[in-house]
């Protein structure tokens, strides 16, 4: 399987000078992957591709006119703004490192971000379009990822806690491969809830929350031995429900605009918890009862981060191969290996 070089987690997570540039060491590495070409078993359908780009993570505008993306052109990364009927870029939004695993809507209009601008921590608002003024919305601290914005102003976000002390926390921390944002070698993972006034508290371990279209749910990922399930719970931490429960690692849960599936990556249909690279990666959903397994992308390469946007498809990055077809349609010249983003129609039988 090839490898992306996108940093997409952790990025200087505060972490001490020294080992936040190592950690950007590996972006500079080149890319893994040939020119091979073979056909996937669903219809799946390519959305964008630039020469020499990887674009990942893929987060619909509530009005689903646009897609937030993390882009690599080999030497730089940044969080675009696209069109969501072409893939084409509209415009850059920040270049902020600490953006790539942060960055997300806070509605139509206007994204937020996680940044270190002000001198420390602070989750920053800023108008979609790239002009205009940025706006702090929370002073926060320590390491924390993935932020969700709550309407009452409140921050869910993953708390990083060193493992065996912060040295040997921060030496096992360093990341290969942006396409995992579930696992953080060297530190324990709790969902934790800031309040206005800076008050915490930790609701759960965990990683990837997602807050459900009406507000009232978040789910996100806990390890439970060697797997990992789907977890749901109320965003102050009440009515704990686990959804999934099989020998495999279910991460990455979005919500179905309605609110009745939730769509996530996993290996379950070929399973190996010792060597996860081993591992078949796809998409899947299932409803809020743990009942209804569907799975909705089938390929032996690696299709994960789905969100479905307004319009009912299913929005995710992949590696899978591009063909030439794929290249002369979008008019690339060149390298085009490692992670784009796809689409494809939500299933007839979640309808």
């Amino acid at each position: 399987m090839r490898k992306t070089m996108l940093m997409i987690v952790a990025l200087g997570l505060a972490m001490p000078a020294a080992h936040a540039a190592g950690v950007f060491d590996w972006l500079k590495a080149p890319h893994v992957g040939g020119p091979k070409e073979k056909a996937s078993a669903d219809a799946a359908e390519l959305l964008t591709l630039e020469p020499h780009q990887t674009e990942m993570y893929p987060k619909p505008s509530p009005n689903g006119r646009f897609l937030l993306t993390v882009v690599h052109d080999r030497k730089k990364t940044w969080i675009s703004r696209r069109y969501a009927e072409n893939g084409d870029p509209a415009n850059r939004i920040t270049e902020d490192a600490r953006a790539f695993d942060s960055a997300a809507w806070k509605d139509a209009g206007h994204v937020y971000f996680f940044s270190e601008r002000a001198g420390g921590l602070g989750l920053w608002e800023k108008i979609s379009d790239g002009e205009g003024m940025l706006r702090r919305v929370a002073a926060l601290h320590g390491r924390l990822t993935q932020p969700v914005l709550l309407p009452d102003g409140a921050v869910i976000a993953v708390r990083l806690q060193p493992v065996g002390g912060e040295k040997l926390a921060s030496r096992r921390h360093h990341r290969t491969d942006g396409f995992d944002n579930w696992s953080f070698p060297g530190f324990r993972a709790e969902i934790v809830r800031v309040e206005k006034n800076g008050s915490e508290r930790v609701l759960s371990e965990g990683v990837n929350p997602a807050l459900s279209p009406d507000g009232k749910w978040i789910a996100f990922s806990m390890p439970v031995g060697r797997s990992i399930h789907l977890f749901r719970m109320h965003p102050d931490g009440s009515e704990l429900i686990q959804v999934t429960s099989a020998r495999s690692v279910d991460v990455q849960p979005s919500w179905s605009t309605d609110g009745k599936w939730l769509l996530f990556t996993s290996n379950r249909a070929h399973a190996d918890l010792r060597r996860r690279g081993k591992s078949d990666w796809d998409i899947w959903a299932i409803d809020t009862t743990g009942r209804n397994l569907i799975q909705v992308t089938y390929d032996e390469d690696r299709d994960g981060a789905a969100r479905m946007g307004k319009n009912g498809r299913v929005y995710f990055h992949s590696d899978r191969s591009v063909s030439k077809k794929m290249r002369e349609k979008h008019q690339v010249k060149g390298s085009t290996s490692g992670f784009h983003i796809w689409t494809i129609a939500w299933p007839e039988q979640a309808r």
